[in-house]
């Protein structure tokens, strides 16, 4: 059909004046970078908006790597951006992901903190126990299914740091599957094993929480069948 080829590689879970919400693929860049212009989740979004009307834009409110799926928000004005950046950790209530990790963790569900800082050089986040040494990141996760030497976890952040799920996975050596980056050995499906779930956020016009949802990526559950 026509939308799958106009929208490929992300599809629009709720749309209104002020905002629009998707669920982003994996392998698409949210913005255009000197290498890439072509495609990007921006340049799809702004073709959408502009077929009502040639002076509408779309504005980015937080970003997911181009090696994740899951819900993504934006704005479609720079006032209602700011409005939802400027308070970004205190709007949002809950980001809940779905994470493929390697092997099968001996506690069910546990919380893991650590301090993270970005080494410029490598772009890499490193991990550490010492307080001076980064940000404070808290990551809570809960296994949902073992199968195969792989495990899917529900997480739930209490802090949104660069990286912070993947350097995690890695610090309790279970890193997410498809983590060349931060120590994966197996990568079964082609992409990274992350996906933002769940969403939910203060509406900055209305100030009522709304949650959206991009249901878990198939070929996560394809695993664990």
């Amino acid at each position: 059909s026509v939308l799958q080829s106009t929208y490929k590689g992300l599809s629009i879970i709720h749309e209104d004046k002020y905002i629009i919400v998707i669920n982003k693929t994996a392998g698409f860049l949210t913005k255009a970078t000197k290498k890439e212009r072509n495609k990007t989740v921006v340049a799809i979004l702004l073709e959408h908006v502009q077929k009502m009307n040639r002076n509408n834009k779309v504005y980015v409110v937080h970003s997911l790597e181009r090696e994740m799926s899951g819900v993504m928000v934006f704005a479609k004005s720079e006032e209602i951006k700011n409005e939802l950046q400027e308070s970004w950790s205190e709007t949002i209530s809950e980001a809940q992901y779905s994470a493929v990790v390697e092997g099968k963790i001996e506690k069910e569900k546990d919380t893991i903190t650590s301090y993270l800082v970005e080494n410029e050089a490598s772009l890499k986040v490193h991990s550490s126990q010492n307080p001076k040494k980064g940000r404070k990141a808290i990551t809570n996760f809960e296994t949902q299914k073992v199968k195969k030497g792989m495990s899917l976890l529900k997480i739930k952040l209490e802090t949104g740091r660069k990286n912070q799920i993947r350097v995690h996975m890695q610090d309790i050596k279970h890193p997410v599957i498809g983590d060349k980056k931060y120590g994966a050995s197996i990568d079964p499906i082609g992409r990274l094993g992350l996906h933002l779930q769940k969403l939910t956020f203060k509406n900055p016009v209305t100030d009522k929480l709304v949650t959206y949802e991009a249901p878990i990526p198939k070929v996560f559950s394809s695993i664990f069948k």
